[in-house]
């Protein structure tokens, strides 16, 4: 009996996708729940398996396809009679896919020696005129030679989750009213508490105490405190919302990918860190669910971890606010009438103007600031 293969049921933001390439041929045998085909959507990859074990007999669209949800792409015979009436059953023999028809020869037509041979006659104008010439100007002339070897170009198909990138992107700049505020913080207390409890945070743990768990304590704590920054527009609507869910920009060899962290505020350290190292393995394989990558009401991206020095991030509408870490840098600054060196970090916060006031983001980046440079207050939630 043939059985249909189908793309999956996707998501409502999400309505096709594209077939990258297939793992079976025609002939070829799958087993039950065995990957057929990969199918990149705009934020996930899915593996598109076999339903059922059997014979792949017919293949229905080809690699690099453009396909929806619920789609037949391809056809399995799984070796069993299809049961036509109550009592009839008849074998079903594979569908063998139709032999191309074998091309007509074509004479090519014959080039002789009799045929005339156009001849192109210089045309004397410029001939006197290259003759003219001064000998001292043709030799302080240019002498262009092919030694040099120039390279090439080449052209490629943007992934469909670059492309989604590139759209959200322009969405985001055409849509929202993006301002950046600065900050710096100083992150020698939080260098120290992790030195002091690293060894015995792993050993209970199992997992390293990172930044990263810091900051989302203290963006929670500081959402908590400014609740607009946690809000969002819906047509002429303000939606606040009462849960933290915190987007984790994670940087992937494909393009930008953004898990959520649930319930962020009820998570502790090492659960967030757990997290977060396990976001960043299933997100370069691109096997995170588009549950996972979907919603969110606050993100955080660390582009200190390259090197970068300062940014603009971009929201990721329909949020309202984004946070920027940078990479942490020993400068001078003064402390207590002195000038010491400290490990010190530059924050940015892009925020859409539409909603979030210019005091709010101030506010709200001098508070993760002061929660950072005091990370008791994040262990006490004050």
């Amino acid at each position: 009996m043939l059985i249909d293969v189908k793309t999956p049921e996707l998501s409502d933001s999400i309505t096709e996708g594209t077939l990258l390439e297939w793992h079976k041929q025609p002939g070829d045998k799958v087993s039950r729940d065995e990957t057929l085909i990969d199918l990149e959507t705009d934020k996930v990859i899915l593996e598109i398996a076999a339903p059922a074990r059997g014979i792949v007999v017919e293949l229905l669209r080809e690699n690099g396809s453009v396909v929806t949800a619920g789609e037949v792409i391809a056809r399995i015979d799984n070796g069993e009679a299809a049961v036509v009436g109550s009592d009839e059953v008849v074998p079903v023999v594979p569908e063998i896919p139709p032999v191309a028809a074998k091309q007509e020869s074509v004479e090519e037509p014959v080039v002789t020696a009799a045929m005339p041979v156009p001849i192109i006659e210089p045309d004397a104008t410029v001939t006197e005129q290259v003759k003219a010439v001064p000998d001292q100007v043709k030799s302080a002339m240019p002498v262009v030679t092919t030694d040099g070897v120039r390279g090439g170009s080449r052209r490629q198909p943007m992934s469909r989750i670059r492309q989604r990138i590139a759209e959200r992107l322009v969405e985001a700049q055409h849509t929202a009213a993006i301002l950046t505020t600065f900050n710096e913080v100083n992150m020698q207390p939080v260098k120290e508490l992790r030195a002091q409890y690293q060894a015995d945070f792993q050993r209970e743990h199992g997992v390293k105490l990172g930044f990263m768990s810091f900051f989302v304590k203290a963006a929670v704590l500081a959402l908590k405190q400014f609740p607009v920054i946690n809000a969002a527009i819906d047509g002429h609507d303000i939606v606040f919302q009462d849960y933290y869910d915190i987007g984790i920009a994670v940087s992937t060899s494909r393009g930008l990918i953004v898990p959520i962290l649930r319930n962020a505020d009820l998570l502790d350290f090492a659960q967030i860190e757990r997290a977060i190292g396990d976001f960043s393995k299933r997100a370069e394989a691109m096997s995170l669910s588009l549950e996972e990558i979907s919603g969110g009401t606050f993100s955080i991206s660390n582009g200190g971890v390259f090197g970068s020095l300062m940014s603009t991030p971009i929201i990721n509408l329909p949020q309202s606010a984004i946070l920027g870490m940078h990479t942490i840098q020993d400068r001078p600054i003064a402390e207590h009438g002195q000038v010491v060196i400290r490990p010190m970090m530059y924050l940015a916060l892009s925020y859409d103007h539409r909603l979030i006031d210019g005091r709010d983001a101030v506010r709200f980046l001098v508070e993760i600031k002061a929660a950072l440079e005091d990370p008791a207050r994040l262990l006490l939630g004050i």
